[in-house]
């Protein structure tokens, strides 16, 4: 039994010329140049952003290093939760000095994350040793870890906050 092309059948001869397109379409495709320059986004439009935003390196802060960053002269503002710094200059609303959270800019937050509250006394002075936490509960704990993942997800990690004098 052996094969045979019939190009009396209408579908065959369609399907040869069809292949035989295709393959002129492969060996010998037509090239034209535009008669005009494209012009749709020559006025307004840029893809260079008007400046770069700053370099941010991971670094090792104390309370003392960290606190400069406190967003109130419009500068960046980080803060850390359980010795991880986070770069919250994004969330400026939310964490600069006129934000519900501007207590904790440039400061370990840790504590008052935990037990969901924004009072000052929350907040280990910076001139004092890290707050080890020791004293908080499980569900405490397990809000805290809540609010690392939500920063972790928003916000860049900039960096770890260390004992003043270690860094």
């Amino acid at each position: 039994m052996g094969l045979s092309f019939d190009l009396g059948s209408p579908i065959n001869t369609a399907l040869l010329l069809y292949i035989l397109y295709s393959i002129q379409r492969i060996f010998f495709p037509t090239i034209s140049t535009p008669s005009e320059l494209p012009h749709e986004f020559k006025s307004g439009y840029s893809w260079i952003p008007e400046s770069h935003p700053p370099t941010l390196l991971y670094k090792t802060y104390t309370p003392k290093t960290l606190e400069p960053f406190h967003g109130r002269d419009g500068g960046r503002i980080l803060l850390a939760i359980n010795g991880i710094v986070f770069d919250v200059t994004a969330g400026r609303s939310f964490y600069g000095p006129d934000g519900m959270y501007g207590n904790f800019a440039g400061r370990d937050a840790s504590r008052g994350m935990a037990k969901q509250s924004f009072d000052m006394e929350m907040l280990t002075p910076i001139d004092q040793p890290l707050d080890k936490l020791t004293d908080l509960q499980a569900d405490e704990i397990e809000n805290m870890k809540g609010w690392i993942d939500h920063f972790s997800n928003k916000y860049i990690i900039c960096g770890e906050l260390v004992e003043n004098g270690a860094a």
